[in-house]
């Protein structure tokens, strides 16, 4: 059935609205938080302590609870997050995009290649759980984590099981990213003056996992990083088809004959390139401050929502069911993504100055 099928039937309305209320509740409950004077010094944003509001909400409800809600949930964090970055756009120029586009590309391509090579690497050569894994792995942490993942796992056919535990991994470590990279920006930008909170949300934008997870970093960190944050990884994000194109030809090429079934399906990030072009409309004006001042306090509360139903689907239980091997091969890649981007990230604006 389709979402559309699912939306129009009568029994199903129920289970959607329940965990939209939910998250809905969750992201109402966070927003007055940040008014408070000990929370507010403890630099934590609404995103932030809605997905950890979420991660302890899901995991003290019962299994009952999530059954009932998983519709919702799972709606909350698909459409509504992609909702929440088109409008994100309306924050954003085209002179800003332009002013860390070529910077970004450059080295989000560097970064793309590079962390699936390493995850290669480290996965088939030393760690060694099965490449299925390790390629589903690979692309979670050169792209956009889990949704990533989950258009990978039809282009090499891995079942539901590899897909399960590699979402969870890069889950895992992309939420992680959320707390470490504002700490790091804290203790890093005041010794080292010249680093500028753009430079180092474009480093967010190109390392860390997913898009909810770089929005939710950058937000804690101050809006400038937000911002270039949120461009570098969308440009990340629409690297996603050319590589699945890539990686299904080289997949089907080194296949088995037995294996070979021809070409799996390839999607591509239509929200990326939507976000894009309402930055570039927004440059044009063509919006009041009052609308303006309303779109932005709403993708505030759908941005919320979706954190809140992020952190819903992150159970700690998860960390049982990935094992041993993929959560060291995510490990291994999280480091490289905070040591070897932060390297990339260093060598491109020096040299593209």
């Amino acid at each position: 059935m389709t979402l559309h099928q699912q939306l129009r039937a009568p029994l199903p309305r129920l289970p959607l609205l329940r965990g939209l209320l939910l998250s809905g509740m969750i992201a109402a409950g966070v927003i007055p938080l940040i008014q408070i004077p000990l929370v507010a010094r403890l630099g934590l944003g609404t995103l932030t302590l809605s997905i950890l509001a979420g991660i302890i909400t899901g995991n003290l409800l019962p299994a009952t609870v999530h059954v009932r809600c998983e519709q919702g949930i799972a709606f909350s964090k698909h459409y509504l997050l992609r909702l929440g970055i088109i409008l994100y756009g309306f924050n954003l120029t085209f002179q800003q995009i332009g002013h860390i586009g070529y910077r970004g590309l450059v080295t989000d391509m560097i970064m793309l290649s590079s962390t699936f090579l390493v995850t290669c690497l480290a996965g088939l050569y030393w760690i060694k759980p099965d490449k299925q894994t390790v390629w589903l792995i690979g692309a979670g942490s050169s792209i956009c984590g889990a949704a990533a993942v989950l258009a990978t796992a039809p282009v090499i056919r891995a079942d539901a099981g590899k897909v399960a535990v590699a979402v969870a991994t890069v889950v895992i470590f992309g939420t992680a990213a959320i707390f470490i990279y504002p700490l790091m920006w804290e203790v890093i930008h005041p010794w080292l003056p010249g680093l500028s909170a753009e430079q180092f949300g474009i480093y967010t934008g190109s390392t860390v996992h997913e898009v909810a997870q770089v929005v939710a970093a950058g937000h804690a960190i101050s809006p400038q990083a937000e911002d270039t944050a949120v461009i570098a990884k969308m440009l990340r994000v629409m690297m996603l088809a050319p590589f699945l194109l890539l990686l299904g030809q080289w997949v089907n090429r080194t296949r088995q004959p037995a294996e070979n079934a021809g070409p799996g399906k390839i999607t591509f990030p239509w929200f990326a390139l939507i976000f894009i072009l309402v930055a570039v409309v927004n440059s044009f004006g063509l919006l009041s401050d009052t609308w303006l001042s309303w779109i932005r306090r709403s993708d505030n509360i759908l941005l919320a929502m979706a954190m809140a139903a992020l952190g819903l689907s992150t159970r700690l239980s998860q960390l049982k069911t990935a094992g041993l091997k993929p959560l060291l091969l995510g490990a291994v890649v999280f480091l490289w993504l905070i040591i070897g981007g932060a390297g990339v990230n260093l060598l491109v604006w020096h040299v593209m100055q």
